[in-house]
């Protein structure tokens, strides 16, 4: 009768510890360079294996590329078929230039609304913004967490490289969007690459208090960062940058747990012409 009695007790226990269950999740933003045929022994065709097979290694269960075209958004999707991709492309809205693609596991999560906007005054379509001298998007998806049955609201950039205006208005429209559209209790995480230092006013202007601030996974992780802190190579792998352009950011309701710089390389060949960064994250009491 007592096994029985402690049975009951656990099972009525349940619900209240499914409430505190912490759930993990990893995210990931790449720049993974264009495919230029003047990138000689660094061009996409040499990399490609070694670029997808270091996702597919650490598996995240998202990832945001930029500087990805059509080609290698088709190759992406062919080598890695457990993810899903979301967004268009910049010039055009639908397959010219680069796209910012947002891709998540299938396995874990169901999507519920995706889409793309332009970095503009005008951003329901293509346009380019301020002083930038390219089209500039961020794509978006909202996500159910089949398990946890949580959402997120993800969302992946490339700011513009010579606009400094662009960058600074860029980081105030994505926070403005976000804003706007986080709804009660969704889980918010914007990463990419941001060609803005964390001294520099765009970065200022998405972590600085107020509405809609969010929170650099790097600065907040809970073991120390682990590789270089500069994210651009320029393929150089002896190269050093004092401070990262790649980002990822978070709500104020999301525990990081560990954050790192990856620099795989064959023979002293990189992937990329950056390095990837990997935050893995924890939500929920549990964390």
């Amino acid at each position: 009768m007592r096994w029985l009695l402690i049975l009951l007790a656990a099972l009525c226990a349940l619900p209240a510890a499914a409430k505190e269950r912490a759930d993990r999740y990893s995210a990931m933003t790449y720049n993974i360079r264009l495919d230029i045929a003047s990138d000689g022994d660094n061009a996409w065709v040499h990399r490609r294996a070694a670029l997808t097979g270091l996702i597919a290694y650490y598996a995240p269960d998202i990832v945001g590329m930029q500087e990805v075209l059509l080609n290698q958004k088709q190759a992406v999707g062919a080598d890695l078929p457990d993810y899903q991709f979301v967004g268009v492309a910049r010039d055009d809205g639908r397959d010219k230039g680069e796209f910012s693609p947002l891709g998540f596991r299938r396995d874990r999560f169901a999507l519920r609304a995706s889409g793309t906007f332009w970095l503009s005054p005008t951003p329901d379509a293509p346009s380019k913004g301020w002083d930038a001298a390219l089209p500039r998007v961020a794509s978006w998806a909202r996500l159910h967490d089949k398990a946890a049955k949580r959402d997120l609201l993800v969302v992946n950039t490339h700011f513009d490289h010579v606009g400094q205006v662009a960058r600074i208005e860029s980081a105030r429209q994505i926070r403005r969007w976000i804003d706007g559209r986080r709804k009660p209790g969704e889980t918010v995480v914007l990463m990419g690459d941001f060609n803005a230092p964390a001294d520099s006013p765009p970065y200022t202007a998405i972590v600085e208090p107020g509405a809609g601030a969010l929170r650099d996974t790097l600065g907040i992780s809970r073991t120390p960062h682990f590789g270089p802190l500069g994210t651009f190579t320029g393929f150089q792998i002896e190269r050093n940058e004092p401070t990262p352009i790649d980002h990822i950011f978070v709500g104020d309701d999301v525990t990081v747990l560990r954050h790192a710089t990856l620099t795989q390389q064959a023979g002293g060949r990189l992937p990329s012409d950056h390095y990837p960064v990997l935050a893995d994250l924890c939500v929920g009491k549990g964390c």
